[in-house]
């Protein structure tokens, strides 16, 4: 009887970071970024300007409206949504040949994205972002929202909203205060364990 060792098959993720508003997605994205894993970070297309330390094909495609319409006609995007009369979404092309690569995907969406991506491919991985306690939680949105008192109010009610779509998720993480390093050795744990599944996800779109 000949044994096969070929027991762990590498298939590649798609996987979301996703979470309130001042849970530090991009925080967390940036760290995993500077760890140099094996993993295509999606850049996402928006038609909104660049901000002075934005670049091109970096932190997003810029593109003019009328190309995003366009792109939304020919199905090139997975998911997309209109923010403050702004379009972005994921391209598909760029998705693809990344899963083709044999490389995991990671894309950072909002929460109604991440519950888009959960209807549209069941077998993504998502993972939701929370801060450490309701103080320190406060403390974020109130930076993120300045002066305007009925901004933090709307940030407020938008991410307890938010909070109750927590089941769609596979994992929650905890990503306290200055202990970022904590919480990505959490993600890339997940990362792992989801790699060593005996019934591994499909990551076909």
């Amino acid at each position: 009887m000949s044994l096969s060792f070929d027991l762990l098959p590498h298939k590649p993720l798609i996987i979301v970071i996703s979470g309130p508003s001042g849970a530090g997605k991009d925080s967390v994205l940036h760290e995993m970024k500077k760890r140099n894993l094996p993993i295509h970070f999606v850049v996402t297309a928006n038609t909104r300007p660049p901000r002075p330390n934005e670049k091109e094909g970096v932190d997003y495609f810029f593109v003019s409206r009328e190309r995003f319409e366009e792109m939304i006609a020919n199905n090139e995007l997975i998911e997309y949504s209109a923010v403050y009369k702004d379009y972005k979404g994921v391209p598909r092309a760029q998705v693809e040949k990344a899963l083709q690569s044999g490389k995991d995907v990671v894309m950072r969406l909002d929460v109604q994205g991440a519950k888009k991506m959960r209807k549209l491919y069941p077998q993504a991985l998502l993972i939701f972002l929370i801060p450490a306690n309701e103080e320190e939680w406060m403390e974020r949105l109130k930076k993120r929202a300045g002066q305007a008192p009925a901004d933090l109010e709307l940030r407020i009610l938008k991410a307890q909203e938010e909070l109750l779509i927590l089941p769609v998720f596979d994992y929650v993480v905890v990503n306290p205060q200055y202990k970022l390093s904590q919480a990505v050795d959490v993600v890339e744990a997940i990362l792992k364990a989801e790699h060593h599944r005996t019934s591994p996800r499909s990551a076909s779109l």
